[in-house]
């Protein structure tokens, strides 16, 4: 047997002070985390279900790279992220097991084309093409648990051009990780290189090419990208 087609490279993130890589299988995103966020998005905060989208695993970007202005927007969106990186799978984890499924962390960056979420978030549509478009996922250096811990409090900052746009910190997020991996193990079985980006703070604003754009979460360093020109 052969394939019709070469395989795909295995798409990977980086590991903080490693030569080493982890392969990303899935890559699962939390919806409107923060009860800033929800409020600036025209949402209810209280603390209803976490919702659930996804970004394909290709979608990764690196610390260091540049990122072509997407196409089919002009209001591209920064959202900075704590990431959460599963090393054991499971399904219907227990709340009180599930940090020990968890390898690492890492900070993220969920690019987004703002004015297509929002299009087809009004005609009750799937947010698919303003969220999971090409290299939407920046997705800095994992940090192992076994050395960072499990933060739940701490910092997670976004600056553009050394302009503060984010600020908050990570124990104001709506549902912990602990009930987030929980919940969303109720419905799917967890894989190891499955990646959660766990939601955004309040600040989320336009991105123009030539954009310097760095994300920073207290123990976990800072990732930066840079917008280039439409691709």
């Amino acid at each position: 047997m052969s394939y019709v087609f070469e395989p795909a490279p295995v798409p990977t993130i980086a590991v903080a002070d490693s030569d080493d890589l982890v392969p990303v299988r899935r890559i699962f995103c939390v919806g409107r985390n923060y009860a800033a966020h929800a409020r600036e998005m025209g949402r209810d905060p209280d603390r209803e279900p976490p919702f659930f989208f996804t970004k394909p695993a290709d979608a990764v970007v690196m610390d260091g790279e540049t990122v072509a202005y997407p196409p089919e927007t002009e209001n591209l969106h920064h959202e900075a992220e704590l990431v959460v990186v599963i090393g054991t799978g499971g399904r219907d984890i227990a709340e009180a097991d599930a940090l020990s499924h968890v390898w690492g962390y890492a900070a993220g960056n969920d690019l987004t084309r703002r004015d297509l979420q929002l299009a087809a978030r009004e005609l009750g549509r799937p947010w698919d093409m303003g969220k999971a478009f090409d290299r939407s996922a920046v997705i800095g250096p994992a940090h192992p648990a076994s050395r960072a811990g499990h933060p739940d409090k701490g910092f997670i900052r976004l600056t553009v051009n050394g302009e503060t746009r984010q600020d908050a910190d990570l124990s104001e997020m709506i549902w912990s990780v602990p009930e987030v991996v929980s919940i969303l193990s109720q419905s799917i079985a967890l894989r190891p290189g499955d990646l959660i980006m766990t939601g955004t703070p309040a600040g989320v604003g336009p991105l123009a090419a030539g954009d310097v754009c760095v994300v920073s979460i207290e123990g976990l360093g800072e990732i930066t990208t840079t917008i280039g020109p439409r691709g």
